[in-house]
């Protein structure tokens, strides 16, 4: 590999990270605004989305510029296209970043419901897969990144909980049901990010070892 093109696929590795490590504060924000009913920091996370928008846009013509330029090959190649497939997830977490942070918005100005401990419990979750997807990316260390698609199954069955959940309390209470809908379309927005940062672990484990595993049944090793 020459130093040319050394020195940009380090650019982009450092460029990628940038946008994994604002996109994971920005949805940390988004569900400390819903937390806390802090209808300012949600609309903070509203408009920063336009940052990471514009960094997307960049990361995605900075790698179009390596593959024309130095034509890379094997796992050179792999790693371009990873990256460019990780920044367009990225920017999708950030787009469901501000639709929490929309829901949150809009239940700050509302009486107070109670959110379960599980809730929360799948926003912790989500997020870790997505900071251990990115940390996988780093390390290149696929075992990581089989483990973060092994997580999804315990934010799927949280969600599948939550319907379960919101079912019950619109039943007992039909006057909070415009709250609690609010609150449900933040569960289905944490199951997409999980689904997210499992195509981000995907795409690590395809630039490491070769192999598509997308719509693969595999043991992930789960714990």
């Amino acid at each position: 590999m020459s130093k040319h093109i050394r020195r940009e696929i380090s650019t982009l590795k450092k460029e990628i990270l940038a946008l994994g490590a604002a996109v994971e504060e920005t949805l940390y924000n988004a569900m400390k605004s819903l937390k806390e009913r802090d209808k300012a920091l949600a609309e903070r996370v509203m408009e920063e989305d336009s940052v990471i928008d514009s960094t997307e846009v960049e990361i995605e013509e900075d790698c179009l510029k390596v593959l024309a330029l130095h034509q890379p090959v094997a796992i050179d190649l792999r790693l371009i296209i990873a990256i460019l497939k990780i920044n367009n997830d990225l920017e999708r977490v950030g787009d469901l970043a501000v639709n929490i942070a929309e829901r949150a918005a809009f239940l700050a100005t509302r009486e107070k419901i109670d959110i379960p401990p599980d809730f929360m419990k799948m926003s912790e979750i989500s997020r870790d897969m997505l900071k251990k997807s990115l940390d996988a990316l780093v390390t290149e260390d696929s075992a990581l990144a089989h483990k973060v698609c092994g997580m999804d199954d315990a934010v799927d069955a949280i969600n599948r909980e939550m319907y379960m959940y919101i079912q019950q309390e619109i039943k007992k209470d039909p006057g909070s049901m415009e709250r609690l809908i609010h609150l449900l379309s933040v569960s289905r927005h944490l199951e997409r990010v999980a689904d997210s940062a499992t195509n981000i672990a995907e795409d690590v484990i395809y630039m490491i070892e070769g192999e598509i595993v997308r719509h693969k049944v595999e043991d992930y090793g789960k714990e």
